[in-house]
């Protein structure tokens, strides 16, 4: 819901405005590029400008000024408004126009916030609109004003010398501009888990370096079709920067610890693949790796057996999932929209032994697994190639 003649859309940060002077001026530079790359890639037109606190949008299509702006990373809410003078009676008239189109029953509330040096305070604003917004629906019917619970809001945003004019507000992903951490690797298999933690990172700043396992017999066509699909879903979160997805070649070592292993075989598995994302990250520069892992969630994922696994990797394993239940990792993918295509069985289910430990030491781990097995996470590193990811 817009106010008529609306022409730009008032986009709001959350985290990035606690942060130092210096940083929230970055971030907030940040953000408008990533949202100036966003309305590129969807072909919107609009002028992106920054303003202490608030990053602005000039556009003839606000509405998918506001959705381009609901996608993008950092962005606590969106509202598409009209931008008038910062004067009462410019806000006045705005207000009317908005109320004669949108407003039609029910109670109604006036909502001014004012930054700037005016002849007026917020209060002045909230009771000249209440006014203005009565004034033109009461010919037409009764109004009525609630100030806790409204039916509609009209909402003044006043600035320095321009003041904005909205009717609602549209939830955006939060978190922090992508880009204003460092990269990380993420491991994806095109699962329904994987996606959801990589897209978590990239929500708290850290470009993403997919990297899927090509598993060989244990994974197939399918397996990596969808990780495809993933790197290519969460490509459109981040137009400006390069999600390419890399393929390690993993089927002949996983070969191996399928044949070399027994009940510990998920965690030399993982082991390998930590090892594997330790080195693509070296020459990728990322400094960690991310993987969609809860605590409990499978055999291999319990508390004791994440203390043996991550051992393999002396960068750290970030597991934004960690404390999240099933159910809200499934309502997170289908969010983001890559729910449906991650529903195939994964292939790595095949690797799983019939009785896998669930508290294994570290020394039955290192016991059963290849004395090689680091050897073979270099090589397999070596043989990464980037996969040719486009839009269906």
């Amino acid at each position: 819901m817009r106010p008529p003649g609306a022409d730009a859309v008032l986009v709001r940060h959350g985290d990035v405005g606690v942060k130092s002077s210096a940083v929230q001026a970055g971030m907030e530079r940040r953000l408008r590029d990533n949202l100036a790359a966003m309305l590129e890639d969807r072909g919107v037109d609009g002028d992106v400008e920054r303003e202490w606190g608030r990053v602005i949008v000039r556009t003839d299509d606000p509405d998918a000024a506001t959705d381009a702006a609901t996608d993008t990373f950092g962005v606590v809410s969106a509202s598409p408004a009209i931008s008038v003078p910062a004067d009462l009676q410019a806000i006045r008239d705005a207000l009317a126009d908005a109320a004669r189109e949108h407003y039609d029953e029910g109670a109604f509330a006036v909502d001014a916030r004012r930054a700037g040096e005016h002849d007026f305070d917020s209060h002045d604003v909230n009771r000249e609109g209440g006014d203005a917004v009565w004034g033109a629906v009461e010919p037409v019917f009764e109004p009525a004003v609630d100030l806790d619970d409204p039916d509609i809001t009209f909402s003044v945003e006043v600035r320095r010398e321009e003041a904005f004019v909205f009717l609602e507000k549209r939830d955006g992903p939060g978190g922090l501009p992508l880009g204003s951490q460092d990269p990380l690797v993420a491991l994806v298999s095109g699962g329904i888990d994987s996606p959801v933690a990589a897209w978590e990172a990239m929500k708290r700043g850290s470009p993403i370096v997919p990297l899927y396992l090509d598993l060989g017999p244990y994974g197939g066509h399918d397996h990596r079709a969808r990780a495809e699909e993933t790197a290519r879903r969460l490509s459109d979160f981040a137009p400006n920067f390069d999600l390419g997805l890399r393929v390690a070649p993993a089927g002949d070592a996983v070969q191996r610890l399928a044949e070399e292993t027994g009940r510990t075989r998920m965690l030399s598995y993982r082991r390998f693949m930590y090892r594997v994302a330790e080195h693509v990250a070296e020459d990728a520069g990322a400094v960690g790796v991310v993987t969609g892992e809860a605590l409990g969630q499978k055999s291999s994922q319990t508390a004791a057996n994440f203390a043996v696994v991550d051992r393999a990797t002396d960068l750290p394993i970030h597991r934004p999932l960690f404390t999240h239940d099933k159910q809200e990792i499934i309502a997170r993918a289908r969010a983001i929209e890559t729910y449906r295509d991650s529903t195939i069985e994964v292939g790595c289910n095949k690797l799983a032994p019939s009785q896998p430990l669930t508290a294994a030491p570290l020394e039955s781990v290192l016991a059963d697994e290849p004395d090689d097995i680091y050897d073979l996470a270099r090589d397999v590193a070596d043989g990464v190639e980037r996969a040719e990811v486009t839009a269906p």
